[in-house]
């Protein structure tokens, strides 16, 4: 099988010994392509949480990487406890697998993450994409307690999943079931679950990224790698207008505001959402 054949329903996971004395867990397929897309996960998700439909989109028209943070699902190690932290480990999985020039797109945690990587490894990336995510000392970073209610479950299910990633109408709600549909459809070589280890301490990463802080804010205005971003247009996870902050602070950076669509619009849309990050992309 070759790596345009492969998808995600059928990617191996394969396992990169770093520096830091983690091994991580990663999958890499998709058309050849002069600067691959690195690809950071969620709070608590692993290599299975992303959608297949909006993957296999991106897929379609360059080389796509997603890894588990290290101490996370089939990473070793233990889990970072702060995004500055998780982000040298995504420099460490990078240096190990031989990247020197990457598109990074990072959702939710994962584009805090994306974030500080821009800013700490500027020559590693050459766009960003910053999905359902916030600036570090944004305000009213912090998550409702309904929020923190379903996302912080200890075993987590289809209805925590289709509160927080989706809007509360009957047609973001009816997408949500369509992506629950597509996320479990990989049954070979499924990623392990993500404990609650991992779990609390990427809680405390979330929580000390979300302490109101102007000055952290800024450091927005030193990134000046091209970048998209997008959110749904009632996020109740991250709050909207965060990314039009985000928008005003990245010198060069463009926004795309999905309708009808909460936390997780790229799986409420992933055709459209794969279409813009492709074009911006390309």
């Amino acid at each position: 099988m070759t790596t345009t054949e492969i998808t995600a329903l059928t990617a191996p996971t394969q396992f990169a010994p770093a520096v830091d004395g983690v091994t991580y867990a990663y999958r890499r397929f998709g058309k050849a392509s002069d600067v691959p897309l690195l690809m950071l996960q969620h709070f608590r998700g692993n290599l299975d949480n992303w959608d297949p439909a909006f993957i296999d989109a991106l897929a379609a028209e360059r080389e796509v990487i997603l890894v588990d943070y290290a101490g996370v699902s089939s990473s070793t190690g233990l889990p970072a406890r702060t995004v500055a932290e998780t982000a040298r480990q995504v420099s460490a999985f990078a240096d190990a697998i031989g990247l020197t020039r990457t598109d990074l797109l990072g959702f939710s945690l994962g584009g805090f993450v994306a974030q500080e990587v821009a800013l700490t490894r500027p020559a590693l990336v050459r766009r960003l994409v910053l999905v359902g995510t916030g600036p570090q000392g944004g305000p009213n970073m912090g998550w409702r307690q309904d929020i923190v209610d379903h996302a912080g479950a200890d075993s987590p299910g289809g209805e925590d999943l289709l509160y927080i990633f989706f809007a509360h109408t009957e047609t973001s709600q009816a997408k949500g079931v369509e992506f629950l549909g597509r996320f479990l459809q990989r049954t070979e070589g499924r990623d392990t679950a993500s404990s609650l280890a991992a779990r609390d301490a990427q809680y405390e990463a979330v929580a000390d990224w979300g302490i109101p802080d102007h000055s952290a804010l800024q450091r927005l205005t030193r990134i000046k790698t091209p970048t998209l971003i997008l959110q749904g247009d009632n996020d109740l996870m991250i709050p909207t207008k965060l990314s039009h902050l985000m928008a005003g602070l990245i010198p060069d950076a463009m926004l795309r505001i999905y309708p009808d669509a909460a936390h997780a619009s790229l799986f409420q849309y992933p055709q459209e959402a794969a279409a813009d990050v492709n074009t911006f992309l390309g």
